[in-house]
């Protein structure tokens, strides 16, 4: 291990996923598929020619490690921000200074971290001089940039996915890490396996544990490895593009038979904090939408299922009422368009309003009850009991709309009927009933 110098600054004090950082782009591991020589950004470096970018990839994957050397390889200077603590005044010196320095011949690399944390007036600041070249935008994300970006600025950057660290990067970097600090883990082959799957791809906590680990002079196996480092928190959201991945995953690993990878991803997702009611609802969907009638048990028992009876009957309960208000919005389509009702219809007709039913009730709630103003929409709450006007002057009832359209049928066919046995095709005479005239 080297001594440090009176005349160098001690770096003992930083972290060692600090120190750590690579001096060159061909010293970055695990993004060969960028930084080789056939990779877009290694052919960038190459011709010393930038673009504006976004690197999007997850946490410890090397964005700004990678930024920071694409600014010392094309020989223009670094300013850093960070869209956390930045405003639009930081980002006008930024682009001040970077006009001065265009004036002397020199360009300006703006490395923004957590860009998408800027709102869309802040990301539409970046436009004009992205455009015209005053500064070459880096940004990193660990976001969705389709989602959190303005369509004008992808438009004028170039995205880039980064990947996860593989095995084979992170076990190098733990060799790294070993030379650098003249100490080799008191790790065996298991237990280091072991400390390579807790990093899961992420270079930085990889180092941070190697970093723990250097001061330990005992051996160290699989069972005293874990009270040492502790587990680490599944790295999960329950709003944003993570939470989808997982359900998404989920939803496709059951559609290909596959239950292996149907439980990994169940469990990561229980593991993270997900509700277990959302993942019951939408196993529920598979097995109507996904299966049906292919296996007409699989819904049932999907409603059978679940961690206990609570989110079955919970989940049976909202399909029972989703049902009763499909019926209902089904009848009240079917008046506005003047058609008779199914015989089938959950509800009553009462002066021409359709009044539902308690889900498995046998008789339709009473219009003045608390129960139907509670099933009625929020915005005819405030209007109190219900009272149906009386009809305007010139207008039918939906009953009379049925009566009248019932009567009017009859007197066709019947009128059919006589003529074919006469011989005789003139038009049917239609009886002038009280459902077939206006009400004056």
């Amino acid at each position: 291990m080297q001594q440090p110098s009176l005349f160098e600054p001690d770096d003992t004090g930083r972290p060692l996923a600090d120190r750590m950082r690579p001096r060159s782009i061909t010293q970055v591991v695990g993004q060969d598929h960028l930084l080789g020589p056939d990779g877009a950004i290694g052919q960038m470096v190459a011709e010393k020619r930038l673009a504006s970018m976004i690197l999007w990839g997850p946490p410890g994957c090397g964005k700004t490690t990678i930024a920071r050397l694409l600014a010392e390889q094309t020989d223009l200077v670094f300013e850093p921000l960070s869209a956390t603590f930045a405003g639009v005044a930081d980002l006008r010196k930024v682009f001040r200074a970077a006009e001065k320095r265009r004036e002397l011949g020199r360009g300006t690399l703006l490395f923004v971290d957590e860009v998408h944390r800027f709102n869309r007036a802040q990301q539409d600041s970046f436009l004009p001089y992205v455009e015209d070249g005053t500064v070459v935008l880096v940004g990193a994300t660990t976001e969705n940039p389709s989602f959190e970006l303005n369509p004008a600025l992808l438009s004028r950057c170039r995205v880039f996915v980064l990947k996860r660290l593989e095995e084979a990067a992170l076990v190098e970097l733990v060799e790294r890490a070993e030379t650098l600090t003249g100490r080799e883990l008191p790790l065996d082959g298991e237990a280091r396996q072991a400390l390579i799957a807790m990093a899961d791809g992420d270079g930085r906590y990889l180092l941070n544990l190697v970093e723990q680990l250097g001061h330990i002079s005992t051996p160290v196996g699989v069972d005293e490895l874990v009270p040492l480092v502790q587990q680490r928190a599944p790295l999960y959201d329950k709003s944003q593009e993570g939470h989808y991945n997982l359900i998404s995953a989920l939803h496709k690993s059951m559609r290909g038979s596959d239950a292996d990878a149907a439980l990994y991803w169940l469990a990561r997702m229980l593991d993270g904090g997900e509700d277990p009611l959302y993942i019951a609802r939408r196993i529920v969907r598979f097995a109507a939408e996904d299966v049906g009638m292919a296996d007409p048990r699989a819904l049932a028992q999907a409603l059978r299922g679940g961690p206990g009876p609570r989110p079955a009957h919970r989940i049976a309960h909202a399909a029972e009422a989703h049902s009763e208000c499909a019926h209902r919005i089904d009848a009240r389509a079917r008046l506005r368009c003047r058609l008779p009702l199914r015989p089938g219809h959950r509800g009553r007709i009462l002066r021409g309003r359709l009044l539902p039913r308690r889900p498995g009730a046998r008789t339709a709630v009473p219009a003045d009850s608390q129960r139907f103003r509670s099933l009625r929409p929020r915005a005819h709450r405030r209007m109190g009991p219900v009272a149906c006007p009386p009809p305007r002057r010139g207008t039918v009832t939906a009953p009379q709309r049925i009566e009248r359209y019932t009567a009017v049928s009859k007197s066709r066919k019947a009128a059919t009927d006589a003529g074919s046995a006469n011989g005789s095709t003139c038009e049917p005479h239609i009886p002038a009933t009280s459902a077939s005239l206006s009400i004056q």
